[in-house]
């Protein structure tokens, strides 16, 4: 019949985005049925408090009494509101199990700005507005990374990138939680997107928001500065508007609560005294390699990355190149920043969309480089594979799958390792690299 010809790959790609669709469904049924359940029954067993228990609230609340009563944000008053909001009672130190975490406001004292819309709402609506507006972000992430790595941008790849990005559990945990490292990561894909675009004033700007966060911004931002003095001419409004977007933040943040910086620092190290963050590295190799083992290693990945970027400096700013650089500073980001917990990996979306897209180009590598790339796909599909069993188990045996419930959890750490390996050997600069390898095997 004229009119009626179905392409053949059709039925592949709906079967394809069946399973896609069906992989992030299991996750979101996860999180709800079988996670949040096991947490609950663990707290009731220990006597833990179980509150709001959203990242948010620590930084709504301070803002809302910095902007509207002048109270010190960082102030220990606060933080015992904020354990009554969080945890639904103040933390007691005589209770072994009571959780280490004080939730106080550990954050730059200019997050306020953004927070300043929401402070006059109740927490309750401030929470269905934060949690719609991050699965927005998150979504317009994952279209302006695959602009910036130049990558097709047809529907099946839009649909296959977002329905799986919407369904991973890193991104999941960010949305139950409001984690403001969703809000940071778009800010550092818009600002990517701009740069890319040549919007470099623009791109500067949002640099300096996304240092809300500085242990994730900074990375990107000295890459950034190194960058655009390798072309100063050309690429120096980065720079200048990201400067000028930090002087307007620190002069604003001064206003609303003078010497705001000490308290900050002193937050920042009490924060890690009693939450004894360690990085992915850390938890990994310490034990086999001492007390500062993790910390030799990020040394020796951070020189690495330094040598790759540095080869590639000069590249031209429309090259999918600036896009895989990027994308590599943030798998290093990941990898280092003294914080393991997984929503952080919705960082690693660049690199997993650039390794996927070089796919075939890496596979007829090195014999050892291919061995990497497949050990890095099972960590990644692990979590879907892993929540679609727990799923089925789940309508057989709740008591089952609540006791298997960290199963998808088992690649957490082996992730940021094995996607920061590959997007080292898989940089163009690299590429000769590992045709010597290839040849040599």
């Amino acid at each position: 019949m004229i009119g009626t010809h179905i392409p053949s790959q059709s039925p592949t790609r709906v079967v394809v985005a069946c399973l896609a669709v069906t992989a992030s469904l299991s996750v979101w049924f996860y999180a709800n049925q079988i996670l949040r359940p096991a947490q609950v029954a663990y707290a009731a067993k220990h006597d833990q408090p179980r509150g709001n228990l959203s990242d948010l609230y620590p930084r709504w609340l301070g803002a809302r009494e910095l902007l509207l009563h002048r109270r010190n944000p960082y102030s220990r008053e606060i933080t015992l509101e904020v354990q009554e909001g969080y945890y639904g009672r103040r933390l007691d130190p005589a209770r072994d199990d009571d959780p280490k975490d004080q939730q106080a406001f550990a954050y730059p004292i200019y997050v306020v700005f953004l927070l300043a819309p929401l402070i006059g709402l109740p927490f309750h609506t401030v929470q269905i507005l934060f949690y719609w507006m991050l699965i927005g972000l998150t979504v317009l992430s994952a279209l302006l990374w695959l602009h910036t790595l130049q990558w097709s941008r047809s529907i099946p790849v839009v649909f296959m990138t977002t329905a799986l990005m919407l369904g991973s559990f890193p991104a999941v945990q960010g949305f139950k939680l409001q984690q403001l490292t969703l809000l940071v990561a778009a800010l550092i894909a818009i600002a990517a997107f701009c740069i890319a675009n040549r919007w470099l004033l623009a791109g500067g700007l949002m640099l300096a928001l996304a240092t809300i966060k500085p242990q994730l911004a900074w990375p990107t931002i000295l890459w950034m500065v190194v960058w655009a003095v390798s072309d100063w001419k050309a690429r120096r409004r980065v720079v200048l508007s990201f400067i000028a977007g930090m002087g307007a933040l620190l002069v604003g943040a001064e206003l609303v609560l003078s010497g705001w910086a000490s308290f900050f620092l002193k937050a920042l190290r009490e924060y890690h005294q009693y939450t004894h963050n360690e990085s992915v590295l850390d938890l990994l190799v310490n034990g086999l390699l001492g007390r500062f083992g993790g910390d030799i290693l990020a040394g020796m990945a951070v020189g690495l990355t330094a040598i790759v970027l540095w080869r590639g400096r000069n590249e031209n700013l429309e090259a999918e190149q600036f896009g895989r650089q990027l994308a590599l500073v943030l798998a290093l980001t990941v990898l280092i920043v003294p914080m393991f917990a997984p929503y952080n990996q919705v960082l690693l979306l660049p690199s997993i969309l650039s390794l996927w897209r070089e796919r075939t180009r890496v596979m007829t590598g090195a014999a050892s480089v291919r061995v990497l790339f497949v050990a890095g796909l099972v960590a990644v599909v692990w979590p879907w594979i892993a929540t679609i069993t727990l799923t089925a188990i789940w309508f057989a045996s709740h008591d089952r799958a609540l006791e298997l419930w960290k199963l998808p959890l088992y690649s957490t750490f082996a992730l940021p390792v094995l996607v920061f390996a590959l997007s080292v050997v898989s940089i163009p600069s690299q590429r000769s690299i590992l045709r010597f390898q290839a040849a040599a095997e």
